[in-house]
């Protein structure tokens, strides 16, 4: 059955860091482009970073340098190493894979929560 399962999210004061963990099972993950995603509350679904198979990556607009995706096909995870935090980049951060032909996200993760508070 396909996993994916978030980690390192949690309480943080403005200007701290964090990394967020995303670890894949039952797919062969190194042939999947991988996204997250974050949700703020009351608010939608916005896209904060992908990285693709051969490790092409995009960033939102909002980004600004502070955060960094990475993958380790090794360990079947992908993560995203967010710096500079703002209140604004409160949210619950969802991994998702995308389907086969790349056109939808196709699997998620049940998120983690961050929160950013002095």
């Amino acid at each position: 059955e396909v996993h994916l399962v978030e980690s390192g999210g949690g309480l943080v004061q403005p200007g701290g860091s964090l990394r967020l963990s995303c670890a894949a099972s039952g797919f062969t993950f190194s042939t999947y482009h991988m996204t997250w995603v974050r949700q703020a509350p009351g608010k939608g679904l916005e896209h904060v970073s992908s990285i693709w198979t051969k490790g092409g990556i995009r960033y939102a607009d909002f980004v600004k340098g502070r955060f960094s995706i990475s993958r380790d096909n090794g360990k079947n995870t992908v993560y995203l190493q967010m710096n500079s935090l703002t209140p604004e980049d409160a949210a619950v951060y969802y991994c998702a894979r995308w389907d086969d032909s790349g056109s939808y996200l196709e699997i998620w993760g049940q998120g983690t929560l961050v929160t950013v508070s002095s």
